[in-house]
């Protein structure tokens, strides 16, 4: 071809692109986003539109449109794709009291969701998990202490969610400006919803007080939606009077949309608008055409979920019109041009981030920076903590101690490597300490089990190989293959796959390995399963269960000997309803209280690392042993097991620092005459054990302050299914509780001096400065959380207290701070009985300053709005 040619097909093609841009303006990137969607979304079909408001939005190939994986998980770091940081669980970053170091985590998680997303582009994926729309975080009231899922919030105060939930948020997507958006997040579940688990695709949180609503369950939404701009609002599975909230018309329509002004994507929970007419539901529709239809109308725009499918049939039958389908979609295109998923990707700036942050040391050190923060020490008699090293013997026991799958929490990633609370303890240890180390006790059952899943090593490496198909004869080349380290917890409650790229339904799976033993006895298999299971041993199947109604367990034992190899696979097939698979094995005895005691008998003190578990408390668990139904709590106290051990070891003379790990408050009542300390610890994440050894032994001088009241009892509690807020958390509790809200220990002293205003009277819509000075009276530097409540004077049905400011800051010993909030407008909203509604308006209010939310911890000043 000569250069005349070339010259010619050159012209030729910029004329035929100038042609398709201007025939095509949705492709046009110099185009606004709004101008581009306007021409995509009149070139959709009726049936092509409906297919993008599937969380699986099917590709279009026509129109050059990709799949769309909407669902995707970032909770506490990148979730279920594979390595990723792992920070700790929201309740304990909540404890933290710092919101900055919340937004720090989050940039570093939208790092590398961002890095992520771009590897799997580039390698032509697009599944769950792998996407840009992230459906975090969960800012729901945490009013109860039985709710499994507490743990994802940041706890039971309106102002400190509001505030968390603010910095992850922005976090997430980025800073405003940019022509394309970081990622976008997702504000859940909205509105009024915390529990029971067990019953929540029927429960109608029903004859809540306008007052409750307003005041206690909508302001953390709020702060997202206007000071947050987030993209994205999830409506929750149960019904707000009456009516399912993802077709509540006052909820997305009169509140979200008209009220405050928010024009993003409303996405339902996952099977949320097939619980309008599944049986058993709510069954407040007939069928899945009239509940799409009712839905969409509401104002919910995207069907995690297969429901709205039948949105060709609510046309055609009348329920809807296309103009009022168009409103979703219109919103759907919008969010993907905001993100530049429909756009040359090397033009998208947020692409270049590199894989390399994944998981780098940096965002490691930031995980040991924020599970140091959220450290929370509730008790130190005699000051027996830090622990001095030299000649230090030091027992650690207890269900947690060695546990590095508690530590991840839930919605969680999988961590390069995670330190585990014993591992922290050993390394943080001196030259002429010693450690013994006994499990002694399991969470809850009376059994203890030493696992051999350590001594598995499959083809591929330790552990099992794992090979998924989306079929449920496993028939054909395994969709999906992987490699399992750690004992088996799947479960697709709350619609989470056993691994990426395998359906929620209609699978199947074989996990296979050889396991040596190290010794001899009986090994027993211990399943729990909804599904069909087969284990076999040798190429023989053994034992099988089939699980038609619920989750069963199914037990195994076997003789074995030290040094013989054992062929071992275990198949699972999907059955019907949420798949589970939980599977350990080992060797089993009864819990023998002596023998650990007399095992401890040569240490100076022992370190008991108890609680609880994601695995016992979480999204609607199939888990149902004393003191837990359905991932809630039935009761808050500590498990029987490890209050008798903890006993024990304070009748046999022993100093016991119980450091706890859990996402709910726990009723110490016991505890707190039979231990020396208790530090609570949450689900810390990947570098927990180095936080809590770091706490344990001086290097670090603990500031976490409970962002949960924690009561003595169940006693203290109204009745679990009762939404109003009478009795509930410390603004509205008549009851002393074990340990307030706001309230935590240092290994340094703090004193208040006189606080003031910079004005004791002031005009509605001013802002107000409070004014305390902080001396650190102790030896050694330390944070100290400075925190003010408000309550309005003549209020007599409102709440005793409510946080509105706090700071957390650096004191070095000996050294005094004039520590200066503010308080502005917007933190003197007050209910206004007369107009239903929240506004600032003329009043005498008290303002309270100091270290917790209760009484003997605050000054107290008065103040008139005018």
């Amino acid at each position: 071809m000569n250069k005349r040619m070339i010259r010619f097909f050159l012209a030729f093609s910029l004329f035929i692109a100038g042609t398709v841009y201007a025939q095509e303006p949705y492709k046009n990137p110099e185009l606004s986003f709004e101008v581009r969607v306007e021409d995509l979304l009149k070139r959709l079909t009726l049936e092509e539109k409906i297919a993008l408001m599937l969380d699986v939005s099917q590709p279009i190939e026509r129109l050059g449109m990709k799949t769309y994986n909407w669902w995707n998980e970032a909770l506490h770091g990148v979730a279920r794709t594979g390595i990723a940081t792992v920070y700790p669980q929201p309740i304990g970053m909540a404890a933290t009291f710092d919101n900055q170091a919340v937004f720090d985590v989050f940039t570093a998680v939208s790092d590398e969701a961002r890095a992520k997303n771009s590897y799997y582009m580039q390698r032509g994926e697009y599944g769950r998990y792998q996407g840009l729309t992230m459906w975090t975080p969960t800012i729901n009231i945490y009013r109860d202490p039985r709710w499994g899922r507490g743990i994802e919030t940041y706890g039971e105060d309106p102002y400190l969610t509001s505030l968390m939930g603010v910095a992850a948020v922005k976090g997430l997507q980025g800073p405003s400006g940019e022509k394309y958006d970081k990622l976008h997040a997702c504000a859940k579940h909205f509105a009024v919803h915390s529990g029971p688990e067990w019953n929540r695709h029927s429960f109608d949180a029903k004859d809540i007080k306008v007052r409750d609503l307003w005041e206690t369950y909508l302001p953390a939404f709020e702060a997202l939606v206007k000071d947050a701009q987030v993209k994205e609002v999830m409506c929750a599975y149960n019904r707000f009077e009456g009516e399912p909230c993802c077709g509540s018309n006052q909820l997305l329509h009169q509140i979200l949309r008209e009220k405050w002004g928010y024009e993003g994507i409303v996405v339902a929970d996952c099977g949320a608008i097939r619980d309008f007419y599944g049986k058993g539901a709510h069954e407040t529709h007939p069928d899945a055409a009239s509940a799409s239809a009712y839905a969409v109308l509401a104002g919910t725009d995207l069907d995690c979920g297969s429901s709205y499918k039948a949105l060709v049939e609510s046309v055609q039958k009348g329920y809807i019109k296309e103009e009022d389908i168009d409103v979703s979609v219109r919103r759907l295109l919008l969010a993907r041009f905001q993100l530049g998923e429909l756009d040359d990707q090397d033009a998208v700036s947020w692409t270049k981030i590199p894989y390399d942050v994944v998981a780098s040391e940096a965002h490691d050190e930031l995980a040991v920076d924020i599970a140091r923060k959220s450290m929370t020490l509730l008790q130190n008699k005699n000051n027996v903590l830090p622990l001095k090293r030299g000649d230090l013997t030091v027992a650690v026991v207890g269900p947690n101690a060695n546990d590095s799958i508690m530590q991840w929490g839930n919605y969680n990633g999988t961590p390069a490597r995670t330190i585990t609370i014993l591992e922290g303890i050993r390394a943080a240890l001196g030259s002429t300490d010693k450690l013994i180390y006994e499990k002694g006790s399991s969470l809850v059952e009376n059994t203890l089990m030493e696992s051999a899943f350590g001594q598995c090593r499959s083809a591929d490496g330790p552990g099992f190989s794992a090979r998924y198909w989306n079929n449920t004869e496993r028939s054909g080349e395994a969709d999906v293959k992987t490699q399992i380290t750690t004992p088996f917890n799947f479960n697709t409650m709350g619609a989470t796959v056993f691994a990426a790229g395998v359906e929620l339904t209609d699978f199947s799976a074989s996990y296979n390995t050889v396991f040596v033993p190290q010794h001899s006895g009986e090994v027993v298999f211990d399943f729990y399963v909804n599904g069909i299971v087969n284990l076999l041993v040798d190429g023989k199947e053994v034992k099988g269960v089939k699980a038609n109604h619920g989750s069963r367990k199914m037990s195994h034992g076997m003789k074995v000997e030290a040094g013989k190899s054992y062929d071992l696979q275990i198949d699972f097939f999907y059955n019907r309803g949420d798949a589970q698979l939980m599977f350990d094995f080992g060797y089993k005895e009864e819990i023998n209280v002596a023998k650990t005691v007399e095992k401890v008998k040569d240490a100076d003190v022992v370190i008991f690392v108890g609680g609880i578990s994601p695995s016992l408390e979480g999204e609607e668990m199939g888990v149902n042993l004393p003191g837990f139904k359905g991932g809630d709590r039935t009761d808050i106290e500590l498990p029987a097991v490890q209050r008798n051990l903890i006993k024990a070891l304070k009748d046999a003379g022993k100093k016991v620092i119980l450091v706890n790990c859990s996402g709910s408050p726990i009723g110490f009542e016991p505890e707190v005459d039979n231990c020396e300390a208790i530090l609570q610890a949450w689900y810390p994440g990947q570098s927990g054990g180095k936080a809590v050894a770091d706490v344990l032994f001086g290097d670090y001088n603990p500031a976490g302050r409970l962002p949960v009241t924690f009561y003595k009892n169940v006693q203290q509690l109204p009745d679990f299914e009762n939404y109003d807020m009478e009795g509930r958390t410390y603004r509205y509790m008549n009851e002393k509780p074990l340990f307030p809200f706001g309230y935590g220990l240092s290994y340094t002293t703090f004193a208040y001096g006189k606080p003031r205003l910079d004005k004791a009277k002031v005009r509605t819509g001013e802002t107000v400065l409070v004014t305390v000075p902080v001396t650190n009276t102790g030896g050694i530097d330390g944070e100290e959380v400075v925190q003010v409540y408000l309550n309005k004077a003549k209020d007599k049905s409102g709440p005793h207290k409510t946080l509105k400011a706090f700071q957390r800051l650096h004191i070095p010993a000996g050294q005094t701070v004039d520590v200066v909030l503010e308080l502005s407008a917007k933190q003197f909203e007050w209910w206004n009985e007369a107009t239903q509604e929240m506004d600032v308006s003329a009043g005498k209010f008290n303002v309270f300053v100091g270290s917790s939310s209760q009484d003997s911890d605050l000054k107290k000043l008065s103040l008139e709005l005018w």
